[in-house]
């Protein structure tokens, strides 16, 4: 039907008859002349129908003065050089005097502009019309570039692209599975995969030594901007493996689809921070290093002081007590003190006290009074605070406060302006194994529980769960966990004694996770892998904020499909096929 696409018309195709097929971005009639934008794909280049007794084309002129917002159009014409050269699109040199105007499909009014800035389920109930927008259609072409970009980089590199299951067993990993029943067997359920975790690790037993794949993944879980109930991720494994194998290679992989992608220049070599300095400067465990701003522990300095919160959480083996500095803080009003506190309480914060030193150098604190004479003023002297400043602090127990001053450090960096420009990926290691779960007292695996720990005596493991590192290792940048991963355990009664520590019995164990204990025994070789979130990785190379403008077609916070309103009521003839009845919905 076409000849050239719009976008790509340029200088070479002058005086060449060409045809195109579109969409009306723009109809301009300025009554001798109609003036069309004509948009795919690949973008935009401007259309002219002349006036009769120039061009001779009455049917030309017709069918211009009736076209409008979204019309489905091919159309054939010479291309001539542009008398005014528009600099904003790739085809702004030229222009098209058409000699042909044909009307395929004529566009209802529509229920937003392009142009315009509609409410995010507006666009995603009429997703069509959305993505053909040029931004959607650049985001979307990004991403396909970065897919293609990484299976380049890995089938060069002799790893084998190979499928795993979407039907397959129920297994705990940390959120809530999607469940399938099955037809052929009554009261039995498949499960949705929340990755490929299991599989992987056996193609490495089973001697494939390098493995990917693009796997759509599933999980039942809240969303978010960057969470969506199906995702897609790039997994891998390899046998025979350390830590650094899996770190320096995908870090290559990383920056070379960024430099072929996007073209943007990452480190050569990326930062490393453990788990635990990572949340003792930053309160997180990925931590945005374009903002400067840094937590500083002061639970030595407060300790003598006769503010309870301050003490309690001071002289508690657990607590904590940090301080922000904020440069230039003091201009925030009392309000926006509260703002601050009423955030980091979303995290758990109990209250936020603070330190304001004003241009004069006096300061105004709602906990200085509880300070020794002079003792405040020499604390805020060792944070470096001055005239301008404010400080925050917040105490309790340790996690807690890690986490909403690390809330408290990222709403003061985007406040402030205090976000440096460019890219800052770095490396976080050496995660804790276990976290303590009191409300279902027991252990739970920060990673999942196929992460080996770094110690190779389960008696050592036992006496020391609390304290236990793994080996596991997120890719972090610009404060977004965009890779996780982990060597794996390789050895059957290392693996059971962890779902030991975990609460999972031996019976538990034999009726979900035999396969890969039989599997751990008959010679299991040292692997490792690590998953990367193409949804994630698509939004930071396009500019997004949100991973749904990077997905065709995205699930809503409240876990909806707008276009298709999905989820949705099955009739009960078609449940009863699969032996499902559902219950009156509380």
């Amino acid at each position: 039907m076409r000849s050239h696409f719009c976008g790509l018309i340029d200088e070479t195709l002058i005086g060449q008859t060409v045809t195109l097929c579109g969409w009306v971005d723009v109809a301009r009639n300025l009554g001798h002349f109609v003036f069309i934008d004509l948009r795919d794909h690949e973008g935009i280049v401007q259309i002219v129908a002349e006036p009769v007794d120039v061009a001779g084309n009455a049917e030309v002129m017709a069918v211009a003065a009736k076209v409008g917002y979204e019309d489905c159009l091919r159309i054939t014409g010479v291309v001539r050089r542009r008398e005014s050269v528009n600099t904003k699109i790739q085809t702004g040199q030229v222009e098209i005097v058409a000699t042909r105007i044909d009307l395929l499909n004529k566009a209802e009014p529509l229920p937003f502009h392009h142009h315009e800035n509609p409410g995010e389920d507006v666009r995603l109930k009429y997703r069509y019309l959305d993505l053909r927008s040029p931004d959607m259609q650049r985001k979307m072409r990004t991403r396909t570039k970065l897919v293609s970009a990484l299976r380049h980089y890995l089938d060069a590199r002799g790893f084998q692209d190979i499928e795993t299951p979407i039907l397959t067993k129920a297994t705990p990993e940390g959120a809530r599975d999607f469940l399938v029943p099955a037809r052929m067997h009554p009261g039995e359920f498949y499960a949705l995969p929340q990755s490929p975790q299991l599989f992987k690790q056996i193609l490495m037993m089973a001697g494939f030594d390098r493995y990917y794949q693009i796997a759509r993944c599933f999980r039942d879980e809240a969303l978010r901007a960057d969470r969506q109930l199906e995702f897609t991720q790039l997994d891998m494994e390899f046998a025979w493996v350390g830590e650094r194998d899996v770190q320096d290679l995908t870090e290559d992989m990383v920056r070379h689809v960024f430099k072929e992608v996007i073209d943007v220049e990452l480190d050569a070599r990326f930062p490393r921070l453990t788990y635990a300095e990572a949340m003792r400067r930053f309160g997180s465990d990925k931590p945005d290093l374009r903002i400067a701003l840094e937590l500083v522990d002061v639970a030595e300095q407060v300790k003598g002081c006769e503010f309870a919160v301050f003490t309690a959480a001071a002289n508690d083996p657990d607590g904590r007590v940090a301080a922000l500095r904020i440069p230039g803080g003091a201009a925030l009003s009392r309000k926006q003190i509260d703002d601050y506190a009423a955030h980091a309480a979303k995290f758990g914060a109990k209250g936020l006290a603070y330190a304001k030193i004003d241009e004069a150098g006096a300061v105004n604190s709602p906990v200085a009074k509880f300070f020794a004479e002079g003792a405040f003023d020499a604390l805020l002297a060792q944070l470096g605070a001055g005239k301008g400043d404010i400080v925050f602090f917040g105490a309790g127990a340790y996690n807690k406060v890690s986490d909403f001053m690390g809330a408290v450090r990222l709403k003061a960096g985007k406040d402030f302006n205090l976000i440096a420009d460019g890219w800052a990926p770095l490396w976080v290691t050496d995660f804790p194994m276990f976290e303590w779960d009191a409300e279902e007292n027991r252990y739970v695996a920060l990673h999942h529980p196929f992460t080996a720990p770094a110690v190779d005596s389960i008696d050592d493991l036992r006496a020391n769960a609390k304290a236990a590192v793994s080996r596991g290792y997120d890719m972090v940048l610009n404060g977004n966990e965009i890779g996780g991963g982990s060597i794996r355990i390789h050895n059957s009664q290392m693996q059971s004694a962890v779902f030991d520590l975990l609460g999972i019995g031996e019976e538990e164990q034999r009726g979900k996770f035999g396969f890969l204990l039989d599997a751990l025994k008959y010679g299991a070789p040292p692997h490792g892998g690590i998953a990367f979130g193409i949804d994630r990785i698509a939004a930071l190379m396009a500019g997004c904020d949100s991973i749904r403008d990077v997905i065709a077609f995205p699930k809503t916070t409240s876990a909806q499909c707008l276009m298709t309103d999905a989820p949705s009521p099955i009739a009960d003839a078609q449940l009863a096929e699969v032996h499902v009845q559902v219950r009156g919905v509380e």
